[in-house]
This record gives C-alpha cells, structure tokens and sequence, in this order.
C-alpha cells in the first residue's frame, strides 16, 4: 500500500522540478532570436552594410581610373557594364603634375618626423610616469590628461605668433613641431597605462640580474609594449596625414601638403578631374595600407592600453 502512495507523492513533485527546469532553461527571446539569425541573414546584412560603407571608396576608385569626358558624361557605376573605359592615363598625368607630386612629398616629410618623435617621446614618458619615481608624478600626469582636452584651435593663433617670431612660421618643422605637442598627452596616456600593465615582479627580476634603467626600458618595456606602440603609430600616422588645419595654416603655401593641395585643386573641379581623382585616392589609400600592415597589433594595443 505504501508504493502507490510514494508514486503518487514523487510524480508531482518530479513533473514540478521538470516544469521549474524547463522555464529556467527557457533563454530570453532576445537570444532566441540571435540564434536563429546568426546564421548566413546576419551575415548578408553585414555585407550589404559593409559594401554600402565602402560606395564611396569604390565610386572614387572607379573615377580615378575613367577618361574625363567619360566622367562628364555618365556616373563611375558605368564601368560594370562598359570596363574598356578603364585606363591608368590619368594616374599617368598624376604623376606629371609636380603639384600634386611635391604635396605628396611634403607629406611624408611631415607625417614620419611627427610619427616617430611622438612614438620615442611618448615611449620614454610613459616609461617614466609608470615605473620611475620623480617628485610629482601623479600631478604631472594629471596635467597631461588635462592637456587631451585642450582643442587645437585653441593655440593656433599664440602658436602662429610664436613660430612667426622664431622664424619657422611656413615650414616643415613648424608643422612636425605643432603636431608632435598636440600627440604626446595621448601617447604618454596610452603607454603608461599600456606599460602600468606588466607584472612588477618581472622587472624586479630584470633589475636583479643587474639591468638599469635604460637597459631595461629597451629589452624589456619596448618589447612588451609593441602592440600599445603599433596603435600609436596607426593613430598619429593618420591624424597627421589626414590633417588639414595644421597644414593650411602653418606649413609653406608653395608647397602644401596633400590635403591641403586637394582641396586648392577642387576650386578648378571641372578641369582638372583626371588629376584630383587619382590624387585622392592615393591620399586614401596610403593610410590604409598603413593601418592593415599594423591591424593586430593595433587592436590588441587599443583594448590592453585604453584602461589600466
């Protein structure tokens, strides 16, 4: 008599811990529904997203290598159905033009100067506010996290009368100087929390097999620290590159940068196409071959150093 009256007491209870498992189990819907689109739906989207992003890199791609009267008679989407109207000649004419080839020049005499002075500037300092011991070195750092605010319209009438009275208003290092004072509270910020990261203790042995300050910085930190040094390279190549504030401002009319020698070519739009298209393009697509050579070390250094 006693089997029945525990089948009766065990059915409900297990049927109850069955019915509280399964709601339990139950995923939101949410997530429900992540599952069953993250198949090949989410991944059209992206790539329909993606190719969107990318019409206009495509449309100008499409132009620099079109004839002129091409591109004033029809738009670059004609070159799927007509591809004979590609043609290199206007890279040809590109690279006749000593404007557009001295900007290019004067470019890369800008950006690499005020790339590896910050990248060795900011190394050292970073260095030294996370693992040497100065008097205020909590305060000077606060000073250059306050200095991230600061915009640069801010100094560029003071800078101008300053450079003007030094006599390298107009020049080259008048520009690389400009850009390497705004880029270093960003890249001591970057590297001392990229370089606050690595275990105390390994320098501390570093230290004990009779290592010095420098020695250790250059065999140990700037090892360490290569992805934090690679984002910084991406992040100042860029700014610096695709700067033209600075550029219109402080460096030499005659021979501007880039960008500031595009946007003089763009006033005469119609009659020059042939060389404002594939000039920007290349403008564009130095960056970014830039940025895909260093895409790792560029992501692992943004998500290790931007907290500590």
């Amino acid at each position: 008599m006693s089997a029945p009256s525990n089948a009766a007491t065990t059915g409900p209870a297990a049927g109850s811990a069955a019915t509280a498992s399964g709601a339990g189990a139950r995923r939101p819907l949410g997530s429900r529904l992540a599952g069953r689109l993250g198949g090949g739906v989410v991944r059209v989207v992206l790539v329909l997203v993606a190719l969107f992003w990318l019409m206009p890199t495509i449309g100008l791609l499409a132009s620099s290598l079109r004839d002129p009267a091409d591109i004033a008679a029809t738009g670059w989407w004609k070159v799927f159905t007509t591809p004979a109207q590609l043609t290199t000649e206007n890279y040809s004419r590109l690279l006749d033009n000593d404007v557009i080839t001295n900007s290019l020049l004067s470019t890369v005499l800008i950006t690499v100067p005020a790339t590896l002075l910050v990248v060795a500037i900011g190394s050292f300092a970073g260095y030294a506010f996370a693992w040497m011991e100065f008097p205020g070195r909590d305060w000077w750092f606060l000073v250059v996290v306050g200095l991230l605010v600061v915009p640069v319209q801010v100094a560029l009438v003071p800078v101008s009368k300053l450079f003007g009275e030094i006599g390298i208003f107009e020049t080259t290092i008048g520009v690389v100087l400009f850009h390497v004072a705004f880029g270093l509270p960003f890249a001591i910020f970057l590297l001392r929390n990229f370089f606050a990261e690595i275990p105390r203790e390994l320098l501390e042995a570093a230290r004990l097999d009779g290592a010095g300050e420098v020695r250790l910085f250059t065999r140990v930190v700037l090892p360490l620290g290569g992805p934090a040094i690679a984002s910084l390279g991406i992040f100042q190549f860029l700014w610096v590159w695709n700067d033209m504030l600075v550029a219109l401002i402080f460096a030499d009319s005659k021979n501007p940068p880039i960008t500031v020698a595009l946007q003089q070519q763009v006033r005469q739009f119609g009659n020059n196409i042939d060389v404002l298209a594939p000039g920007a393009f290349i403008s564009m697509v130095i960056p970014l071959v830039v940025f895909f050579a260093f895409q790792r070390q560029f992501v692992s250094g943004v998500m290790a150093g931007a907290v500590k």
